[in-house]
């Protein structure tokens, strides 16, 4: 699931955006500071040379990425900030005594069970044997589609997985879409480069794998490791490569049910659609028709026991976490050592708390708006986005490179963005899920049954548009492209994003270019292909639309030019969304400032000019430090460039950064004027 909405909802793992509130009218306004957090700044650097060191430089410095992370900057510190809340939350349900059934009881259960790691240590493995005797008894291929729709609906790990979401075509009601799967490394490309680092990558994966299978009490664990691997391998083959996976036309495969033998010859969709309780549906969207017309014969051409041993480890990996702390140290060791170079596991509170949110966020979230955000601040919220939309229609309406016929038809899109602020209007409902105290696996799987089964309510209709993506304590925002919705919960509303003691131009850097990212989204290469009523159709002439990947393939080509590590370049085809994201970001927010001033002079605070400040405020936002595994994870799986190019990589195309830090010919960021990119 987190998988798919990462490339079709585009939800963004480092953004978001808030406005200063106003002052009481009868209260003196305290003066405002300029924003600027001069101590974290390297004066002695170029901003022309670089950007990003010369506002975060000192603190680069002087910074240690803590033990138990494997990259540390703005968004990590938020994000304890608002485990610590939530935390304090929880612990006044988990030492108090609560009805059963009750908002707090299920909180203070689901956190005690989580903890209670003497119970989780007995249990061992016995939370799973029932489903593991349910994979033993698969006699053949037919007992192989059913199984495979059971375990979809608790994510336990399957070559395909099927998702709920708006239907691209008809965003009034929903789709069910597959999505391929079935790897237990990051994405397919861990699989065959050939690098040092890669091979280790591989190498280690293998000996994981077969350290669980002992751990989980299974014999035969390296050769099964080895037949996985080889398995994964042959899967990971045919998978869609993840630059393709941003082409939602051709993601947009509708298939009949009546027609998904033709696809899939051999497999018994009518018993795999009986079991996930979707025999009704009249068709699924594929959205990799290729990898699911490999998959058949690669079901086939797998004994079934290999397929057992391959459904044994898919379901001992996804519920490690649940089950007692040898296995839960294990798989630490390999997906946050190995992988993204942690030193040690986050305290197991925290854990907690992640799993606490990720299960009955929205009870939690009731309780942190009302501790933490307060109203005046989502209309002051409201009055930024405005101003950052205002903004986007002054620049379409002037660009030089569109016609009139497509101007219309983006300025249509803008007028119906549907900004969501800080919560949501309405509360998820948690009635229907039971949470015992000493029963952490059963809580998930209750968890996972009671999602599944909303799934197939709402499958009924209308669309549900009150729901949210995010919980209002997540640190991150994102946007919605068949809903065409900008979404901001309440965690991100706060420093660096938005200071309010500062003076708005830095606010306008930081809070004010994450709303314009998200805005950005609607405009950038995958968002563009939906329109403002969310359905996907092309409302571009041929001439405009070729003029805009002519533009937006020069952004690839200069991300591609970015070296991370030696050796390792930014993959500038695959992160061209977000980076789209962040030059209209800044260009609209610089935009949006100066229009605020309503032709008053800027004043010039701390030495810095207005503009000076914006620019700065954006690359505060940046301030971030990664291990070397954590930089090779992000590049290869992850749709934003590492922060230091977010910075450096958007600025250097805004004519107005050449003029704020007088940047000349020479400067290690210097563009020519013709070599500049400009979209939005």
């Amino acid at each position: 699931m987190k998988l798919y909405l990462s490339y079709i909802a585009m939800a963004l793992s480092l953004s978001a955006c808030n406005h200063a509130l106003e002052g009481s009218n009868d209260a003196t306004p305290l003066p405002l500071t300029s924003g600027v957090i001069k101590e974290n700044m390297n004066l002695a650097i170029k901003p022309g040379d670089d950007f990003f060191n010369y506002v975060n430089g000192t603190w680069l410095d002087k910074t240690e990425i803590p033990a138990d992370k494997s990259s540390y900057g703005g968004f990590t510190v938020l994000r304890d900030e608002a485990q610590d809340n939530v935390m304090a939350i929880i612990t006044s349900t988990s030492e108090g005594s609560f009805a059963k059934g009750t908002d707090e009881q299920k909180v203070g259960d689901l956190y005690r069970s989580y903890m209670d790691m003497e119970t989780r240590n007995k249990l061992g493995i016995q939370p799973i044997k029932p489903e593991l005797a349910k994979i033993a008894s698969i006699e053949n291929y037919d007992g192989l589609a059913v199984y495979l729709a059971h375990s979809n609906k608790y994510s336990y790990g399957s070559p395909f997985s099927i998702h709920q979401y708006v239907d691209f075509r008809n965003p009034s009601k929903y789709m069910i879409l597959t999505w391929q799967g079935g790897l237990g490394l990051p994405d397919r490309e861990y699989y065959f480069k050939e690098d040092e680092a890669s091979q280790k990558i591989r190498a280690g994966y293998v000996k994981h794998v077969a350290k669980m299978f002992t751990l989980a009490g299974l014999d035969n664990g390296d050769a099964n490791a080895t037949m996985i691997m080889a398995l994964e391998t042959r899967l990971a083959g045919e998978h869609m490569k993840k630059e393709q996976t941003r082409d939602m036309v051709a993601l947009y495969n509708r298939v009949e049910q009546a027609d998904l033998a033709s696809l899939m010859p051999t497999f018994n969709w009518t018993a795999f659609l009986q079991e996930a309780e979707l025999a009704d549906v009249d068709a699924l969207v594929v959205t990799q028709l290729d990898y699911m017309s490999a998959l058949d014969e690669i079901i086939t051409s797998t004994t079934i026991a290999d397929w057992k041993t391959f459904l044994n480890w898919g379901l001992i990996n996804s519920t490690a976490s649940q089950l007692n702390a040898e296995l839960d140290q294990a798989n630490f060791e390999f997906y946050s050592k190995l992988l993204r170079g942690v030193e040690e596991q986050l305290p197991e509170w925290r854990r907690a708390v992640n799993l606490v949110n990720g299960t009955v966020g929205e009870i939690i979230g009731k309780v942190y708006v009302k501790r933490h955000f307060p109203a005046e601040a989502k209309e002051r919220m409201l009055v930024m986005v405005n101003n950052l939309l205002k903004a986007y229609e002054t620049s379409i309406k002037a660009l030089d490179w569109m016609t009139e016929e497509t101007k219309v038809q983006a300025l249509d899109k803008l007028s119906k963005f549907t900004p969501k602020i800080g919560y949501p209007d309405e509360w998820k409902d948690y009635s229907l899920l039971t949470v015992d105290s000493t029963d952490l696996f059963g809580n998930m799987q209750r968890s996972a049954e009671v999602q599944y089964q909303e799934m197939l309510v709402k499958q009924q209709g209308p669309v549900q548009k009150h729901e949210w993506g995010m919980t209002p304590q997540t640190v991150n925002a994102y946007y919605n492209p068949p809903m065409n919705e900008i979404v901001f919960p309440a965690a991100i509303l706060q420093p660096p994003f938005f200071n309010m003691e500062a003076e708005d131009a830095v606010n306008y850097g930081g809070i004010g270019a994450v709303i314009g990212h998200e805005i950005g989204h609607g405009f950038d290469d995958s968002g563009s292909t939906f329109d403002g009523d969310g359905l996907l159709r092309n409302w571009w002439t041929d001439a405009d639309k070729a003029e805009f990947e002519q533009r937006t393939s020069k952004l690839v080509a200069q991300y591609n030019s970015y070296e991370a590590l030696e050796g390792l370049n930014v993959n500038g085809e695959f992160t061209l969304g977000e980076n789209i994201g962040d030059l209209g970001g800044i260009s609209i927010a610089l935009k949006a400032y100066q229009a605020s001033l309503n032709g008053q002079e800027a004043p010039v605070i701390d030495g810095f000019t207005a503009n000076q400040r914006v620019f700065i405020g954006f690359g505060q936002v940046w301030a971030n430090k990664y291990r070397d595994e954590a930089l090779r994870n992000l590049i290869g799986t992850d749709p934003h460039s590492p922060s230091m190019f977010r910075a450096n990589g958007s600025i250097r195309n805004v004519p107005e950064f050449y003029e704020a830090f007088d940047v000349q010919d020479g400067d290690a960021l210097y563009l020519a004027p013709e070599a500049r990119v400009k979209i939005w």
